[in-house]
């Protein structure tokens, strides 16, 4: 089953380059003409009816000019109907409105094949059908329906703009699957649904802007503001702004220019996939190499796909001097940093001491290399944590690279035990607890280091092969849980850490002086008076409760 996220991720990608290919192909007339054409087009409420051409010593824009205004003056009234005629009383044809001079066709303004009197005569066909339109479209009875279905408009722009939330939040949104979309920290299911709400935001936009031109479109005033607004856009968007080298370009060959880098850019992803994925996996290569090669791949066809394109888009690269002088101070200036890991990272990609795949040791963290760019290598940590190590890193500093060349590694797990164990069981607990053990390797077989006497303990060393370096720390904590059980079965003691404190017998060596010796001994003897006192008291005490009590006796008798 074709899982939701993938099918939004398709549908977001394949409508944008859908509209940036609609964009681009809408504006390649106009930026295919080199050379703009010199006549000006006659208008009529924001209509384009026909074009004329320069005529004697009057330019195509002034003859379009006088006659946009004439036009405009005659249609202001939607009454009575307006006449155009021909009048051919003169060399060349003369079309007039309402007997008023509009433009003198020429040979100019018609097209090879086709003469002035016939050209006059399908103008005035336009002209008539165009004023009548505009005529028509002035009238109350028009204006009423136009205002009614503008309303209608609105409303069927603001029931398809609720619509279309009410798709994402009823249809769209639940079938998210539910572990990603609880997930607030899933970077997977943010990208989809901000992919999906720009996507609907664009949609939303698009039809608001074609609901305003299409009302503007329905009254005369309002579609000539709308052409105008147009032209000023046209023509802000094709005006040569931006001078380089011998030629100016526009604001629209820059933006074309870009949407041909993108394309680049997404062409050269899509063959490195392809690449990665149809190709390089029949070759047998491990996973580091694919990528290198890939990546390379990727570069080649971004550098040589940047080079056609500045070609065809008719850059002159020599014009580039300059630019590259300049690129080049900055680098040695500013850049440093940038340049410096740019070629740390041809040298990782070139010489390859790290390959994509590879588990290593950056001191305070430990991860798989997931990723090598000419800037910087990303790493996944066994905390499923990516971090971002510039390249730099891995040539300067100590790397340990636990699979370079081969996956096998040694793992090193101390054990002591106490004092008075008997060692050959001890070793054979030790062997046994590592061959239990499913990830640890037949050959070489673990082995078992005497390796001396401590404080407290007999200390030995477990010695064991693994072939997944990223598993030694879940390893090492089975087989430490495993030792401890088995030890414990055969009655082998782990001990405690001990301390012994002997103390010696005599006078310490303390220097007293003569006061402290003379103010202790008076204390001593106060002691010693005090304690006698003491003694004495309850002698007297009772001795004196004895008479009494025999005189009692006496006085009985």
């Amino acid at each position: 089953m074709i899982r939701f996220p993938y099918l939004a991720r398709r549908f977001v990608r394949l409508a944008s380059v859908a509209m940036a290919i609609a964009v681009l192909l809408s504006f390649t007339p106009v930026f295919g003409q080199d050379n703009p054409s010199p006549s000006a087009t006659i208008v009529l409420d924001g209509r384009r009816l026909f074009e004329v051409s320069p005529s004697g010593g009057y330019s195509a824009q002034k003859r379009a000019e006088d006659a946009n205004r004439l036009l405009k003056q005659k249609v202001r009234i939607p009454s009575p109907p307006i006449s155009v005629t021909i009048d051919e009383t003169q060399d060349l044809p003369i079309i007039q409105v309402d007997g008023s001079h509009l433009l003198t066709v020429t040979q100019g303004d018609a097209p090879p094949g086709r003469t002035a009197e016939e050209q006059a005569q399908i103008w005035v066909g336009q002209l008539a059908e165009s004023i009548q339109q505009a005529q028509e479209q002035r009238r109350p009875a028009y204006i009423q329906k136009a205002m009614l279905v503008s309303v209608g408009c609105v409303l069927f722009a603001i029931v398809l703009s609720w619509g279309l939330g009410w798709i994402w939040r009823r249809w769209l949104q639940p079938k998210l699957p539910p572990e990603v979309k609880d997930s607030e920290d899933s970077r997977q299911h943010l990208t989809i649904e901000l992919a999906v709400r720009i996507l609907f935001a664009c949609i939303r936009l698009a039809l608001w802007l074609f609901i305003a031109l299409y009302i503007t479109n329905l009254f005369p005033q309002t579609r000539e503001l709308s052409r105008q607004m147009q032209d000023t856009l046209v023509g802000s968007l094709v005006s040569e702004l931006i001078p380089l080298g011998e030629k100016s370009y526009s604001v629209l060959d820059l933006l074309i220019l870009l949407g041909l880098f993108t394309g680049l850019v997404i062409l050269a992803r899509t063959a490195k996939k392809l690449l990665r994925s149809r190709v390089l996996r029949l070759t047998g290569l491990n996973r580091g190499s694919q990528e290198t090669v890939a990546q390379i791949a990727t570069y080649g066809i971004i550098f040589l796909g940047t080079i056609v394109l500045l070609q065809l888009w008719g850059l002159d690269l020599s014009s580039l001097t300059i630019f590259a002088s300049v690129l080049g101070v900055g680098i040695g200036l500013g850049l440093q940093g940038i340049a410096k890991e740019f070629i740390s990272g041809l040298v990782l990609i070139f010489e390859r001491p790290i390959k994509v795949g590879d588990f290593v040791d950056l001191g305070e963290q430990m991860g798989t290399v997931e990723r090598i760019s000419v800037r910087s290598t990303e790493i996944r940590t066994l905390d499923e944590i990516s971090i971002i190590v510039p390249n730099s890193r891995f040539l300067e500093s100590e790397v340990i690279n636990w699979t370079h060349n081969s996956p096998f590694s040694r793992l090193k797990i101390p054990v002591g035990v106490a004092y008075g164990s008997n060692l050959t069981t001890v070793r054979g607990a030790l062997i046994d607890a590592a061959k239990e053990h499913a990830d640890v390797l037949a050959e070489p077989a673990p082995r078992v280091f005497f390796m001396g006497m401590g404080e407290s303990s007999l200390d030995f060393n477990l010695l064991v092969w693994i072939d997944e370096p990223r598993k030694q720390f879940r390893i090492k904590s089975d087989i430490y849980f495993r030792i401890e059980a088995i030890l414990r079965h055969r009655g082998v003691e782990i001990p405690f850490p001990q301390r012994d404190l002997h103390v010696r017998s005599g006078n310490l060596p303390i220097e007293v002086s003569p006061q402290l010796t003379e103010s202790l001994a008076q204390l001593s003897n106060s002691l010693i008076q005090w304690l006698e006192k003491q003694s004495t008291a309850p002698t007297q005490e009772n001795q004196g409760n004895r008479d009494t009590s025999n005189n009692g006796q006496h006085r009985d008798r």
